[in-house]
């Protein structure tokens, strides 16, 4: 009797300490001077911030959040007012996975100050010289899963005027792209791309072609791969309804922990354009290119 009474007690503890660390939502991402109530305490929000359902979060004008709830699924929230957790909750449609919020988690854990003291201490100090003028945003060899590759460059020391070369792996020019800006589109699906297994993408000055970036290497998944992907990915997406930046920012982090860096610096930028005025975005995006040594620190 005495052994029945002990174990349920443990029990009992174990479950009010589970439920205790649980939360509604988890704050994503943070535009404002948003502000949470928890009981008569009222303190400024943070990124990563956990919300329990009777917290009461006060939203500032021309503000946004991005939240994700216990169930996975994801809420942008910019009306400004007095916001109770309870209310948002029921607002959130149910069903959706807990694989969105490994993914949250995933990113916030990359974002935070352990994370980037992590990075510094991987990457050092290093500064491009002038014999790296363009500094291309993608690593010597990548794979990629989706049919598009958003592909950016830092281009600090070169006019604007480029032109990006693509061939395949016999040294065949494919297609070549001139344009004003720091960035292009590639439509993996386009017929002078859509046979080929493996790109080199080559970014030179417009002006002076001896300047110009070594080849970056984008390799298609293999046909297992891609269907290994494409079931994670529709279990990560299930009962999403619509396209928003907050999805697109999870997505990247799918893409990064499975080793894709090309689609997660898709998800990025998408993310990015959706939401231009949202300065966590562009961060995140930020501290991944240090991450993942597309980007060095001076």
């Amino acid at each position: 009797m005495k052994k029945h009474f002990i174990l349920t007690l443990v029990i009992l503890l174990v479950g009010s300490q589970v439920f205790s660390q649980g939360y509604t939502f988890k704050v994503l991402a943070n535009r404002g001077e948003n502000k949470i109530k928890t009981g008569s305490e009222t303190k400024p929000l943070k990124t990563g911030a956990s919300l329990k359902s009777d917290d009461e979060l006060i939203v500032s004008s021309n503000a946004y959040l991005g939240l994700v709830h216990s169930s996975g699924k994801t809420m942008e929230l910019k009306e400004a007012g007095n916001h109770k957790v309870s209310e948002l909750a029921q607002r959130v449609s149910q069903g959706g996975s807990s694989v969105a919020s490994k993914y949250a988690d995933f990113v916030l854990s990359k974002m935070s100050a352990e994370g980037k003291k992590n990075r510094l201490s991987a990457t050092g100090a290093v500064h491009r010289g002038p014999e790296d003028p363009i500094s291309v945003f993608l690593p010597s060899i990548s794979e990629i899963y989706g049919d598009r590759a958003l592909i950016q460059w830092d281009s600090s020391q070169v006019a604007n005027a480029y032109k990006v070369t693509i061939r395949n792996m016999f040294d065949d020019t494919l297609m070549e792209i001139k344009t004003n800006e720091n960035g292009i589109e590639v439509d993996m699906t386009d017929e002078k791309l859509a046979k080929e297994n493996v790109l080199l993408i080559e970014v030179s000055d417009g002006n002076d072609p001896t300047r110009k970036t070594e080849s970056k290497a984008i390799r298609r998944l293999s046909e297992d791969k891609t269907t290994q992907v494409k079931d994670q990915l529709d279990a990560l997406m299930e009962g999403v309804e619509e396209v928003t930046a907050l999805n697109k920012f999870i997505l990247a982090g799918f893409f990064e922990e499975n080793n894709l860096l090309a689609d997660a610096l898709t998800a990025y930028q998408e993310a990015i354009n959706m939401a231009p005025e949202v300065d966590t975005f562009k961060e995140a995006y930020e501290e991944f290119l240090y991450r993942n040594a597309m980007l060095k620190s001076n």
